[in-house]
């Protein structure tokens, strides 16, 4: 099964576009809580209830061995009918983008990636060669600083053109195995909405709701394909640390299913 194919059978089974953050921060933890004890109790609590987990690469990084031990820990306690996605937006050239391909799907084992395309093709196809892998690749992202980049516009032959319209097109181009999506983040719906447009096919993972504002009626309105799907909603902060209490989990599984309910309402009108 491939990574489309996963994602649409996991959004059917569990009638769900939510996507997990999965990005602890040891500080924010009820207390004496090891951060893989946090994530288990995180999944346990809402794996019936999203279509995928995202983990944050930088998160476990900057906890040395133990964080990366968390990682792979968590990775393997997903159940395996769901996306994981490793958010590392790698990308880099060639024999390094081979080293971090084979690092996320062969030894994590996870089943996406989000990339960088600001290197061009050949620094992304030894992650498109994992034809079953998903290769999601930053087009319009959440942060403020986006605009710096990713809105300047330049001359193509079909007129003038912003950088990530670019940047979908030619995604869209390479997308010939079918593995590729984009990043296009809620609190820019009106981007959300022309991409989503140009490309009614293509699964689009979409950050930025919750702690940073985005709009969650619009960005399913805008988000979702044609057929109502191919949408990752992904929220992290919101969900993980509903309570900081002993009942963290119990909170992040209502704030999870408060978010799928909403999304689906929107989905139905």
């Amino acid at each position: 099964m491939n990574f489309l194919e996963k994602l649409q059978n996991i959004c059917s089974k569990n009638n769900s576009l939510v996507c997990v953050g999965l990005d602890p921060d040891p500080k924010l933890l009820p207390e004496k809580m090891g951060v893989f004890e946090f994530n288990k109790a995180i999944i346990e609590a809402t794996s019936d209830l999203v279509c995928a987990y995202k983990p944050n690469l930088a998160f476990y990084e900057a906890m040395g061995d133990e964080g990366m031990k968390a990682l792979r820990n968590t990775v393997k306690t997903i159940p395996s009918q769901i996306v994981v996605i490793g958010d590392g937006k790698r990308g880099d050239v060639g024999n390094t983008s081979k080293a971090y391909a084979r690092a996320l799907f062969e030894i994590l084992g996870v089943d996406a990636a989000t990339l960088s395309p600001y290197l061009g093709f050949d620094s992304l196809e030894p992650f498109l060669q994992y034809k079953d892998k998903g290769s999601i690749i930053l087009c319009r992202t959440s942060n403020p600083g986006a605009v710096d980049f990713q809105s300047l516009k330049f001359v193509t032959p079909s007129g003038s053109q912003p950088l990530f319209e670019i940047v979908a097109d030619k995604a869209h181009a390479w997308n010939t195995n079918g593995n590729i999506g984009l990043v296009v983040g809620a609190t820019f719906p009106e981007e959300l909405k022309l991409i989503r447009q140009q490309h009614p096919d293509m699964p689009i993972l979409i950050p930025g709701i919750g702690a940073q504002g985005g709009d969650v009626g619009i960005t399913t309105k805008f988000g979702i394909s044609p057929q109502g799907d191919k949408a990752i909603i992904n929220s992290s902060r919101q969900i993980l640390y509903a309570s900081q209490g002993k009942d963290f989990a119990e909170a992040a599984r209502k704030a999870t299913l408060a978010l799928r309910d909403e999304i689906n309402k929107y989905r139905g009108s």
